[in-house]
């Protein structure tokens, strides 16, 4: 791909490697829009970083998540089990979904 205006074979190579079909007039559109994204990405690699320290983060701050406590007393077995008839030692009883050959 060239740098700045892509041509219609670019777009649709990047369609074909993404599997998504574009009409003729999407093509259009997006090949405007794409090159006017790999314009400003060149723009972005003439600046020099030289000077710049790498980093991962930027804010200083730390674990700034709440603990996970449940706020839920939670289900006994037998509250989980009592809106069903169809038990087999401790469990619910579900249609089987695989056949032996599945396997």
């Amino acid at each position: 791909m060239a740098m700045g205006k892509l041509t219609k074979n670019d777009v649709e190579h990047v369609a074909r490697l993404a599997r998504l079909p574009l009409s003729d007039k999407e093509i259009l559109k997006f090949q405007k829009q794409l090159s006017e994204v790999v314009t400003y990405v060149s723009e972005l690699a003439a600046v020099d970083t030289s000077k710049t320290k790498p980093t991962s983060q930027s804010t200083g701050l730390t674990n700034v998540t709440r603990p996970d406590i449940s706020k839920s007393k939670g289900l006994t077995q037998e509250e989980a089990l009592s809106g069903t008839e169809s038990l087999h030692n401790g469990y619910f009883v579900v249609p089987q979904i695989l056949d032996k050959k599945d396997r």
